[in-house]
């Protein structure tokens, strides 16, 4: 499993010779910019909730490629309802695709479109492939409810965000790592705009400081599991 992060909560998966994207925001994220998403290829497009930082390219990259959307019912409906190809998902529910399997868990934020049309409940996903486990939390707040992550699946890796103010912060997620029972940490959903601007050393050092690893990686840098 290859991941790849493009900026603010923005990731590649490949896993199980598919490609995933998560919540694409790049096109209108200047530390993106060398990014360019007529290259990015796409079986699948995860989305986290319908806010515009995660949807906002979603309808160019699909429409070249041709990608599943994977989101809340609310949100596949009105991507379906444009003529995309659509999975519809809620909490608690999963799924065996041709690359592995998603689980649509809980997340505490808000999701409406840019519009202000509803959005569905906000959500994250627990990914099943290629023998590795990954939880992508979406945009959320601390939750007691990801202790249930763990008696279910035992997690390779934990994507956080970290940025604080519309989500949680380091101190936040690091109590999340240990409700997750998982010590690797890849940050993200930080640096994108002034609210959410972090002290990268800082940050580290905290988990450090607790026996944890956090990545931050560099726009387009990528690791294996």
């Amino acid at each position: 499993m290859k991941i790849t992060f493009y900026g603010h909560a923005s990731l590649g998966i490949k896993v199980g010779g598919k490609h995933i994207l998560v919540d694409p925001f790049i096109t209108a994220n200047p530390l993106a910019a060398h990014i360019d998403i007529e290259t990015l290829k796409a079986d699948y497009i995860l989305l986290t909730h319908a806010h515009g930082d995660h949807i906002l390219d979603v309808e160019v990259i699909a429409k070249r490629t041709g990608a599943v959307i994977v989101s809340n019912a609310e949100i596949a409906g009105h991507y379906a309802a444009k003529g995309f190809t659509a999975h519809p998902m809620n909490h608690g529910g999963s799924w065996n695709f041709d690359f592995g399997k998603v689980k649509y868990v809980n997340a505490i934020h808000s999701s409406s479109f840019p519009d202000g049309s509803y959005g569905g409940n906000p959500g994250g996903f627990v990914i099943e492939g290629e023998h590795k486990n990954i939880y992508i939390a979406g945009d959320t707040a601390l939750t007691m409810d990801m202790k249930l992550i763990p008696m279910r699946t035992k997690l390779d890796l934990a994507i956080l965000p970290i940025g604080d103010n519309f989500t949680m912060n380091v101190g936040d997620a690091i109590i999340a790592s240990d409700f997750l029972d998982c010590d690797k940490i890849l940050g993200y959903h930080y640096d994108t705009f002034g609210y959410i601007k972090i002290d990268h050393k800082e940050s580290i050092q905290k988990f450090f400081d607790k026996g944890k690893d956090l990545m931050l990686l560099e726009i387009g840098d990528s690791i294996e599991l």
